[in-house]
């Protein structure tokens, strides 16, 4: 279900807000190529407490505008494409202004883009019924973009298009960004270099250990290639374990590296003291949701 922050009848004068969650992959297995040249997965994806904003009213024609972010505001930005895609769809000649404010860092493996253009969807399908089939919409967007429409954690598989829900206790943790931005079509391309593909995640495992205070069972199969090429990520992860934090993981392809906290309490004084040692970093204490 798409989180509703202010629920107010759309006008011309007063937008409508909706929150846009990252996410974090619980674990990332490349099990091999595929004939197609796509990657068979297998992965836990998990919303987070963290996220985007997006603002929606009702306008004569499609505009979009971004603060917190140098990105374009036309058919290069996900979020035009999918509010696009969703008015041809849907046969409207109407159109929408759009303000999305980024809090997330880019092309950092929480999903933000995907996130926006999944909550782009669900918003217009509020603010225009059409009964349109919101998942094979999201996927010709991107093939994290069905994931953010379910509003729960998943497994993910084939592409990522196939998810199953699991419930996924909430969990603190601590997500850390250290500022370089990491290309997932190069991140692929390291892993096929080598071709290190690795077996099915132990998702029962990783259930089991997330508030076990146990270490979780999980990998990344990109994290090797993507931090031997990016020493920050390497230590990003190196701050998170001397943090008392357990399990650090590279998420997706990178570059944000998470850890889980016992509580709130510690998620937070670790968060505290990673930003105050790294100023010039993306520090966030935050839940699974």
């Amino acid at each position: 279900m798409l989180p509703l922050m202010t629920q107010v009848a759309p006008t011309r004068t007063q937008p409508i807000s909706y929150f846009a969650p990252a996410k974090v992959n619980l674990g990332l297995s490349v099990r091999g190529l595929r004939a197609d040249g796509f990657h068979e997965l297998h992965t836990v994806m998990v919303p987070l407490g963290v996220g985007d904003d997006l603002q929606i009213q009702p306008a004569p024609t499609l505009t979009l505008t971004v603060e917190g972010a140098n990105l374009p505001t036309d058919a290069r930005n996900l979020v035009y494409r999918a509010a696009r895609a969703y008015l041809d769809a849907a046969g409207l000649d109407t159109g929408v202004h759009l303000t999305l404010i980024k809090r997330l860092p880019l092309a950092s493996g929480l999903g933000g883009g995907s996130s926006d253009a999944a909550t782009t969807l669900m918003a217009l399908a509020r603010l225009f019924p059409a009964g349109l089939d919101l998942p094979t919409l999201a996927l010709k967007l991107g093939a994290d973009v069905p994931f953010f429409l379910i509003g729960q954690a998943a497994i993910a598989e084939g592409v990522g298009e196939i998810l199953t829900p699991l419930p996924v206790p909430r969990v603190p943790l601590v997500l850390v960004n250290p500022g370089v931005e990491v290309s997932a079509a190069d991140a692929y391309r390291w892993l096929d270099d080598e071709e290190e593909f690795s077996p099915a995640l132990d998702i029962e495992g990783i259930l089991a250990a997330l508030t076990s205070g146990r270490p979780v069972p999980y990998l990344n199969a990109l994290q090797a290639h993507v931090a031997l090429r990016h020493p920050p990520v390497q230590e990003a992860l190196k701050l998170l374990a001397e943090a008392g934090l357990r399990s650090p993981l590279m998420s997706g392809s990178g570059s944000t590296c998470y850890a889980i906290a016992d509580n709130d309490d510690q998620a937070h004084d670790a968060a505290r003291a990673i930003a105050q040692y790294r100023p010039d970093w993306w520090v966030q204490a935050t839940q699974t949701l």
